[in-house]
């Protein structure tokens, strides 16, 4: 019988209004990311640096993707 592994559920939330994104994993709080790389460093403390980030099923991106990484818009116009 194969064995069942189980994987972690990694979430990146949704953008705060600086841009920065929470990074959990299984309910418990990693940090905190203001880029991709931020994520990619997040999960290798973790020994999650063999997870593509841009590409896993188990990273839920919540509220946009790896791409999405918006500041605050001062537009004074």
């Amino acid at each position: 019988m194969a064995e069942f592994v189980r994987h972690p559920h990694v979430v990146v939330h949704p953008p705060a209004l600086d841009g920065s994104r929470r990074v959990s994993v299984d309910d418990r709080a990693l940090g905190v990311a203001t880029h991709l790389d931020d994520v990619v460093e997040i999960l290798r403390l973790v020994d999650l640096d063999r997870v593509e980030v841009e590409e896993t099923d188990l990273i839920d991106w919540q509220g946009g993707g790896a791409e999405d990484w918006p500041g605050l818009s001062w537009d004074l116009t």
